[in-house]
């Protein structure tokens, strides 16, 4: 491990990882006591979708304007602006928790909406922050730490999130949350210094910026190739929103049992990160995010077949082990293949499609269930993910083919910030 030693040596990176991981496991507790809050409240199971819609609207609808933006202005400073807004927003649901009654659920929707709009401008400015602190001869090793660390984060603050919320309530735990986001942003404020804002293009407005970085993505098949392979992966070989009618009718295991499977996935990808700090996937990367994408498929019709709990556990843990591989491998391709100048706007096309698999994908989920039964929707969604890899194989080859070691060692180039967008496109085409 002494490459990830002298890696958190690299100034701003320790203090990057500090207040991600801090950040991470802050959001995570948020949402999970939010809709839990919220049904307690409302004991209605649709306004846990409306939630999920008042979140993901704002998200779809701005992100790339904010992608626009964080290739603008400091990704740093825009960082630093989402965190303060973040900490207000978790304030706000404390204060409102601890004088509201009637008002508490309209409040927690606007509250909602308003993390979903900041979420869209910090989505990809903390990408864009990523690459400028992450060396690039270190960039697979990096993204594997972060990985491993988000994925240990969001595990623990939906554990103590629920934790916290039994023993000082819910006003509590939001100022909890609240102090925490306050700490990550102090952190990354007093830490994270060695960045610069983009360099301006002059004479382009938003929609043409926007526009560029469309075509960028859909013009590059390593790019919009990892993208679409695991949108529609995702999107029809997803099982988390019918998880609990395969708790409660099919393996009969109840409450604990359906938090078990939850965890499951998170569990298996964490591992993966894990060992991907040490051996991260390199020189086959391409064949390995095709062999995880296909793994996660089978593993979803196992666990969609599966009448044994411990089986379908198993099952789940590989899936996320494959994700947690595919995860690896995708943000190596946005550190090392998205132009600099256009990085923000190319992490704002992914969040659309990230955002679009997930809550598209548990829509779908719903409906197919509702036409051929729980059991079936799972396994035509894996078997769907298969002959997606399949597709991909054949018509991104390129994506296929890639090498991240060779991308890695490429070394920094100080003229990529500074070079026409076309010419990027040459050289990682």
């Amino acid at each position: 491990m002494q490459v990830t030693g002298s890696l958190l040596r690299e100034p701003g990176f320790l203090a990057y990882l500090v207040s991600a991981t801090v950040a991470r496991f802050a959001q995570a507790a948020l949402t999970v006591m939010l809709g839990y809050h919220l049904f307690l409240l409302t004991h209605d199971p649709l306004s846990l979708g409306g939630l999920g819609l008042v979140q993901a609207l704002p998200a779809i609808t701005l992100v790339l304007y904010g992608g626009h933006v964080a290739d603008r202005h400091s990704r740093r400073t825009i960082a630093l602006i989402t965190r303060v807004a973040f900490v207000v927003l978790a304030a706000l649901l404390a204060m409102a928790a601890l004088a509201l009654t009637e008002a508490l659920v309209p409040a927690i929707y606007v509250v909602a909406f308003g993390l979903g709009c900041v979420g869209a401008f910090s989505s990809p400015a903390i990408s864009g922050l990523e690459a400028e602190v992450i060396p690039r001869s270190r960039a697979i090793r990096a993204v594997s730490v972060l990985g491993s660390a988000s994925q240990a984060s969001s595990l623990a603050g939906l554990g103590i999130g629920g934790l916290a919320f039994d023993l000082v309530g819910p006003s509590g735990t939001y100022a909890l949350i609240a102090a925490l986001l306050a700490a990550s942003t102090l952190v990354m404020l007093l830490g994270v210094t060695n960045t610069q804002a983009p360099p301006r293009t002059a004479g382009d407005g938003a929609i043409a910026r926007i526009i560029e970085g469309i075509r960028v993505v859909m013009a590059d098949q390593i790019l919009v190739g990892s993208m679409a392979i695991d949108l529609f992966a995702v999107f029809f070989g997803g099982a988390s929103a019918l998880l609990p009618i395969f708790a409660t009718d099919i393996l009969h295991v109840g409450s604990t049992g359906f938090s078990a499977l939850r965890m499951a996935i998170s569990i298996g990808s964490l591992a993966a990160m894990l060992i991907a700090v040490r051996h991260p996937p390199r020189v086959r990367a391409g064949l390995a995010l095709h062999f995880a994408i296909a793994g996660f498929g089978i593993s979803i019709i196992t666990f969609a077949l599966s009448r044994n709990f411990i089986l379908s556990l198993l099952a789940l843990a590989a899936a996320g082990a494959c994700d947690g591989v595919s995860m690896v491998v995708r943000q190596a391709i946005l550190r090392l293949v998205a132009p600099g100048p256009l990085r923000g706007r190319i992490s704002a096309v992914r969040s659309v499609f990230i955002s679009s698999s997930n809550e598209l994908g548990e829509f779908e989920s719903g409906v197919l269930a509702k036409l051929v039964g729980t059991v079936p929707s799972v396994w035509i969604g894996g078997s769907i993910t298969l002959v997606v890899v399949g597709l991909t194989a054949w018509l991104a080859p390129k994506l296929r083919q890639l090498d991240l070691d060779a991308l890695e060692h490429h070394g920094d180039d100080p003229a990529e910030v500074s070079r026409p967008v076309s010419v990027v496109q040459d050289a990682t085409a």
